[in-house]
């Protein structure tokens, strides 16, 4: 059967519902119809996304291709660092990510250093998670990353962002290096920075720090007292030992790299988006970590090549409000048009600049851009001969889209041919009364990470018996959906021969029932067992063994080198010499392997 073709239209990244529905003719209620469809309630001058656009142009008959787009800024973040005046360039704080193994105390060690912190203890100790936060070492300033876990760091490359000037490869000294280390063993290596190893939990009885340096130099990573170039420091997060000699050294390996640690003050500010999320009161609230420049109040931004808002405010990382924020300082904005994402360059506009974007990008006012996850749907009908794929159904919500992306990260390396996740809709901030409609019109699981349900969506949820699944450690959230997904595996069955006759003589042939004797070559013949014909090292057929007899009498089993009687049944004809094998069968839980 001939496929039908779609006619193709372009469409942007990111559409206005009306000017989809003109891009194909239709009327603007047929799309918001196929929207609804999805899960989608939208208006006329809704935003959607281009996957989301898709789908919807899939339904209606045409097939979406995305357009090319200039960004805002057409320069890579590199370059438009490189164009910084040299003559201008001043030293900058180092900007430090912390990676390592779970568990390995990675989170101990970013807020034992904060909580030891000058800066913090002048603030009354009180603190805000912003995704980064600065100390002071020996009047100098450090700029340490609080991100979710690896994935976020490496979503901020993959968008072209190099945010972390060094970084810090923290391991226990009771586990050693573990499957996260090598991971981030990897994503260091393939960033070329600067790496210091952390030690940590040397003050536990089982603490192995010999044994943690070999593992390490196994992995190629040699430490300087191991005839390596790479510093080390053994550390205790939890009692606070080693601190001050780790802060020492990041900023000794910094003034090693000190060409490279350098920014222009003077200059329209540029920064990385290391954490967004959308707050109830105030909207798309972004932190940016400023790479060069010098961000202020009332800047008119661009995020990610579009137009992004205007600085309306401005927090560090204490919570308190500031007019401007220098190169390595980690601020809260608030005043963006949309949720940015993580790895987004931010960028500092004028007036004519903005005029030109807009006119370059036929620009519209930004509204909040609708998402839904794209369901797969079979290419075509030669898949149907595949064994069909169990999914486990979730609608995810995060408190922040750093948070997001990295569980969804997490999700995407569980692997099977039997099972899949199926995220039917994702999203920031608590559950709403539509995220429950939504997940029970789904049968879906509602999964959320450090937020909560409103009021409204719990008597919701009641009424559909829908549980809220919520975490506040993204590692139990993962825990949680692999059980979900591994209840939904067929089981393995493990079978064991326990014993193995040779036929030598069949007294009735009339089938179903079988009357034989033997001798048991090894093992035990048991009555009731299941078992397997085998002849010249063929298998036959099933046979079920319904009785035993040893020297006329009926006993529950026949030991080895004993011959014995039997009362067979099964459909297969038993000859003289043929082997018949009995075994048990136990059914085990299969287990997810994740990547």
């Amino acid at each position: 059967m001939s496929e039908e073709k779609l006619e193709k239209i372009e469409i942007p990244s990111k559409i206005v519902v009306k000017d989809l529905a003109e891009k194909m003719n239709k009327p603007v209620t047929d799309v918001i119809g196929h929207l609804m469809q999805s899960g989608v309630m939208s208006s006329l001058n809704e935003m959607i996304d281009f996957d989301t656009a898709a789908i919807v142009s899939a339904d209606l008959g045409f097939e979406a291709i995305l357009k090319e787009e200039e960004g805002a800024s057409g320069q890579d973040i590199e370059d438009i660092l490189k164009s910084d005046s040299k003559k201008n360039l001043q030293s900058r704080p180092p900007v430090v990510v912390v990676m390592g193994h779970v568990d390995h105390g990675k989170t101990k060690l970013l807020d034992s250093i904060r909580e030891t912190n000058v800066m913090d203890k002048e603030a009354g100790n009180i603190t805000q998670h912003i995704g980064a936060y600065q100390v002071i070492e020996k009047n100098r300033k450090i700029t340490f990353i609080d991100t979710p876990g690896h994935e976020a760091f490496t979503a901020m490359r993959s968008r072209g962002a190099q945010v972390a000037d060094l970084a810090i490869l923290i391991v226990a000294a009771n586990d050693g290096v573990k499957p996260q280390t090598i991971e981030a063993i990897k994503i260091i290596k393939d960033s070329n920075l600067p790496l210091i190893v952390a030690i940590n939990k040397i003050d536990l009885p089982d603490a192995d720090p010999k044994k943690t340096r070999q593992q390490l130099a196994e992995h190629e990573v040699q430490v300087e007292d191991w005839g390596g170039k790479i510093p080390v420091a053994e550390i205790s997060a939890k009692k606070k030992i080693g601190l001050t000699e780790l802060l020492e050294l990041i900023l000794l390996v910094a003034d090693m790299d000190k060409k490279n640690i350098m920014a222009d003050p003077s200059r329209e500010a540029v920064g990385t988006v290391i954490e967004s999320h959308i707050d109830k009161g105030s909207g798309p609230v972004a932190t940016v970590i400023i790479q060069t420049g010098t961000l202020a109040m009332n800047d008119l931004i661009t995020v990610g090549g579009e137009v992004g808002g205007k600085v309306r405010i401005m927090r560090d990382h204490l919570g308190k409000a500031v007019e401007q924020a220098m190169p390595s300082q980690p601020v809260e904005i608030i005043g963006l048009k949309r949720a940015a994402n993580v790895g987004d360059i931010l960028t500092v506009i004028d007036k004519k600049e903005l005029f030109k974007i807009k006119k370059q990008k036929n620009y519209k006012p930004t509204t909040p851009t609708v998402h839904i996850v794209k369901k797969e749907v079979e290419a075509n009908n030669t898949q149907e001969s595949k064994p069909k794929i169990k999914k486990y159904n979730i609608l995810l919500k995060a408190d922040t889209l750093g948070s997001l992306e990295a569980i969804i990260e997490s999700l995407n390396k569980i692997k099977s041919d039997e099972v899949r996740v199926d995220i039917v809709a994702k999203g920031l901030g608590n559950f709403t009364e539509a995220d429950v409609l939504r997940a029970a019109a789904s049968q879906a699981k509602l999964m959320g990470f450090n937020v909560s349900p409103m009021a409204r969506a719990q008597e919701v949820a009641r009424g559909q018996e829908l549980p809220f699944n919520t975490f506040t450690v993204i590692y139990d959230l993962i825990d949680q959906v692999i059980a979900g997904l591994e209840d939904f595996l067929d089981p393995e069955v493990i079978r064991t021969t326990t014993g193995e006759l040779k036929v030598l003589e069949v007294f009735r042939t009339k089938l179903p029932r079988i009357i034989a004797g033997g001798k048991v070559k090894s093992g035990k013949i048991l009555t009731g067992s299941s078992g397997i014909i085998i002849r010249n090292e063929n298998e036959l057929g099933s046979v079920k063994i319904e009785q035993v007899q040893v020297d006329k009498k009926t006993l529950n089993e026949a030991p080895t080198g004993h011959e014995c009687g039997l009362k067979l049944k099964t459909n297969q004809t038993i000859e003289a010499g043929d082997t018949i094998q009995v075994y048990t069968e136990e059914s085990k839980k299969k287990k997810l392997i994740i990547e």
